[in-house]
């Protein structure tokens, strides 16, 4: 039943929604803010962590704007993908195998940020010495070549999940509604999705490659 009657209509716009307002914007953000790391040491630990730190009422938008948004996206997704039966191989059709990826980078993208927010949010709230020089933290985990790879998956199946989740997403609120709409929308979706990967790469790669003199 497809009706605004229908609790599982709503939450299912209401997923779709949070997938793209806050939690896509705040994915762009952070990739922009993390592409700040080729400045080095200095730039990135004041002009980034520290003044981020200071914004006003910071755990409001940490915990209201994006952690319970994303909470949300992630655990009703699951519920989503527990409901479905994408049959890629049977049914060869690129939706079909879209419909797929977007499932299974959902449940790889989930491990990654449970990972990345351990590793960078809780451990500088655990020790102040990480959150001084979150530079030289991130710097040394990504020099183990695994680590990066781990990143580096988790970058792009997070830059795949939204740029196929905001195709999707135009679909599901009638804004594409012809298919020659929603082709020329997915090519739009396709070239954020690298832009945005490009520039996080980019951000990997600096925290490596950016001098970590005069670390504030």
């Amino acid at each position: 039943m497809s009706s605004i009657d229908n609790p599982h209509f709503v939450l299912r716009r209401l997923h779709s929604l949070l997938g793209v307002v806050p939690v896509g914007a705040f994915l762009a953000f952070h990739l922009w803010e993390n592409s700040q790391s080729r400045f080095g040491a200095e730039h990135f630990n004041t002009e980034v962590v520290d003044a981020l730190s200071g914004l006003n009422y910071l755990p409001f938008i940490e915990i209201g704007l994006i952690a319970l948004p994303l909470a949300f996206h992630a655990f009703y997704g699951l519920a989503i993908i527990g409901s479905g039966r994408p049959e890629p191989l049977r049914y060869g059709y690129t939706r079909n195998w879209l419909y797929w990826l977007q499932r299974v980078s959902g449940v790889g993208l989930l491990l990654f940020i449970l990972m990345h927010v351990a590793m960078t949010r809780i451990a500088g709230l655990m020790d102040p010495a990480i959150h001084a020089d979150l530079f030289g933290h991130m710097r040394a985990a990504l020099s183990n070549p695994w680590v990066f790879g781990v990143y580096l998956v988790g970058l792009w199946l997070a830059v795949l999940h939204l740029s196929n989740g905001l195709a999707t997403a135009a679909i599901s609120w009638g804004l594409t509604a012809s298919a020659a709409a929603q082709r020329r929308f997915g090519w739009v979706c396709l070239g954020l999705g690298l832009l945005l990967g490009v520039i996080g790469t980019h951000g990997l790669i600096g925290y490596l490659i950016a001098p970590t003199t005069g670390i504030a």
